[in-house]
């Protein structure tokens, strides 16, 4: 059995969506490619087809992975998350103490992060810094680099 992954309904259906398009789009593709390799001949000194072969063994194997990890994902509950203290799916708006600036992070699972869209990952330092803090409470990071980060929470909402 594998490990469980969370995951929101969105990162779920995004799954979803990717194994759908391998399984039936690029399966075809890749066949088509097989096919097209081996009508030309001599499959011993033909990169086309072994080229193609490779490809289809990542796909499968990708395939594979794919369902493994849909098997055992578990959706996270919007309904079920405190906000009053930063949790997973937590908007959290934090002032950096050192240099002033005030920023918003939404913590996802790693398979949804995306900074440019302000979403981390809850396994991050700065992420793990925040987990369990309420409005008001100031937490003391140290980075991975060394540096040390003291943020202030100002608001937390989902």
């Amino acid at each position: 059995m594998g490990k469980k992954e969370y995951v929101t309904e969105e990162g779920l259906r995004n799954l979803r969506d990717e194994l759908q398009k391998l399984e039936t789009f690029d399966r075809t593709n890749i066949s088509k490619k097989i096919a097209e390799a081996r009508e030309k001949g001599d499959l011993s000194e033909n990169s086309e087809y072994d080229a193609a072969k490779e490809d289809q063994g990542l796909m499968e194997m990708r395939i594979s992975r794919l369902q493994e990890i849909i098997s055992n994902v578990r959706v996270i509950d919007n309904a079920r998350i405190d906000t009053t203290k930063v949790s997973i799916l937590s908007t959290v708006r934090i002032r950096n103490l050192t240099q002033g600036i005030s920023q918003s992070y939404t913590l996802v699972p790693d398979r949804e992060s995306d900074l440019s869209f302000g979403k981390i990952s809850v396994n991050t330092p700065i992420a793990q810094g925040l987990l369990g803090k309420k409005v008001g409470d100031i937490s003391n990071i140290s980075l991975p680099n060394g540096n040390k980060l003291s943020l202030k929470i100002i608001k937390i909402n989902l």
